[in-house]
């Protein structure tokens, strides 16, 4: 039996008045049933704010891409089953162990069975279902195919998942290795060195120039840490800011991201696999070319690749071929673009589109495999070097010692 949700109801009262009140039921479709009963028209009902998806009641965590990707899975495998859509959201609600998810899931629900349809449902909770995805379940819903559709989102949500992993694991892996670098080489000059110089100053000897140089930066360290780790703790939140509020910023930013060196390149090729995969999908669902390339503009995550987008929407709606937009913009790879053309020549864009997407996808994941194994010896060289020589700064004194006493 589904729980009863508090709904927040408007309409007319038997003799034309406003009336408006709160009903708590199992469903917006038994609530409006018991208002018609009691005489109410117009009726308008929607779930109390404090029980809606955002926020949610509970703990648990937000949603995620990787949840919203099983709930889209499992609502096709029981549409495809022939489940009922409003009992496949109870199934699948019952699900997830994650309260905030299973609160979403069943809120799309109750407005699903209050007369909405799964895209308007949907749409209440931009910030979980973006427009791309909405836009899809829309076109499965009109065309009858909502279980295919599913599926194919799905998919597409699933790659989607797997090359930003990936990205991120290019990305990641080398500043980690990089920041612990940095905090043990920190910990050493700050509080290692100086019990070592503690040693040394009963010695009445000449330190080696090495020596006395990393001394001499461990002194400095130690009064400068703070005030450093401030300006780059205020830098960081600073940059944060200035990309999230400021386009210009943003767009100056996706630039030197996509002109660094090797991870570039392969943030590059993942937008493009994306911006190709999320056309094929929306180009296959029947949407038409202007919205899909809406879409691709929207999902491409790179304000450079978003604005080229937006060009070549401009020049194919004044009869421009997509391809040869495409060329113009600088942007795609040169193999892409030869596979639209064959695509727009033989009537399988859709169709070369996803093959161009799941070659580049594939050269993401091994450039990444690559980057990784080029990446652990050159980043434990630094590791020697930095922590090596630290370590050598400190002990020749000893071994100036030893030399000068075996003398």
């Amino acid at each position: 039996m589904a729980a009863e949700t508090t709904y927040v109801w408007a309409g007319q009262g038997p003799g034309g008045q406003r009336s408006q009140g709160e009903l708590k039921c199992r469903s917006a479709a038994v609530a409006k049933a018991i208002l018609r009963r009691q005489g109410i028209s117009s009726i308008q009902v929607r779930i109390k704010r404090s029980q809606r998806a955002s926020p949610f009641s509970g703990g648990g965590g937000r949603p995620n891409a990787g949840d919203i990707a099983l709930f889209t899975r499992q609502v096709a495998t029981m549409l495809r089953a022939g489940a009922p859509l409003v009992r496949a959201f109870g199934v699948v609600a019952d699900g997830f162990g994650k309260p905030r998810m299973r609160d979403l899931v069943l809120a799309v629900r109750d407005q699903v069975a209050g007369g909405e349809s799964f895209a308007a449902a949907l749409r209440a909770h931009p910030q979980h279902f973006d427009a791309l995805f909405c836009s899809l379940v829309d076109a499965g819903e009109r065309a009858g195919a909502l279980d295919a559709m599913l599926e194919q989102i799905a998919g597409y949500q699933e790659k989607a998942q797997s090359l930003k992993g990936k990205v991120k694991k290019a990305m990641t892996y080398p500043l980690a290795v990089v920041a612990v670098a940095l905090v043990v080489s920190g910990i050493l000059l700050i509080e290692v060195v100086p019990r070592f110089e503690e040693v040394f100053t009963g010695f009445g000897a000449e330190l080696p120039a090495f020596t006395r140089w990393v001394i001499a930066l461990s002194e400095w360290a130690g009064n400068a840490w703070l005030p450093m780790v401030a300006v780059a703790v205020a830098a960081a939140a600073g940059l944060w800011l200035a990309v999230r509020r400021s386009r210009a910023v943003r767009r100056a930013f996706d630039a030197c991201v996509l002109k660094a060196p090797v991870a570039g390149g392969i943030i590059k090729m993942a937008v493009a696999a994306r911006c190709a995969r999320t056309l094929s999908t929306t180009f296959a669902a029947g949407v038409p070319l202007i919205e899909a390339l809406d879409s691709v503009a929207g999902a491409a995550g790179n304000r450079l690749f978003e604005e080229a987008v937006v060009n070549i929407r401009n020049e194919v709606s004044t009869g421009q071929q997509l391809h040869r937009a495409m060329d113009s913009s600088g942007l795609f790879p040169a193999m892409m673009v030869q596979m639209v053309m064959i695509g727009e020549e033989a009537g399988a864009v859709d169709e070369l589109l996803a093959r161009a997407a799941g070659y580049y996808e594939e050269q993401v994941d091994n450039r990444v495999d690559n980057l990784t194994a080029l990446m652990e010896p050159l980043i434990m060289s630094v590791l020697g070097v930095l922590i090596g020589g630290l370590v050598i700064a400190m002990y020749l004194p000893i071994f100036q010692l030893g030399a000068v006493v075996g003398g």
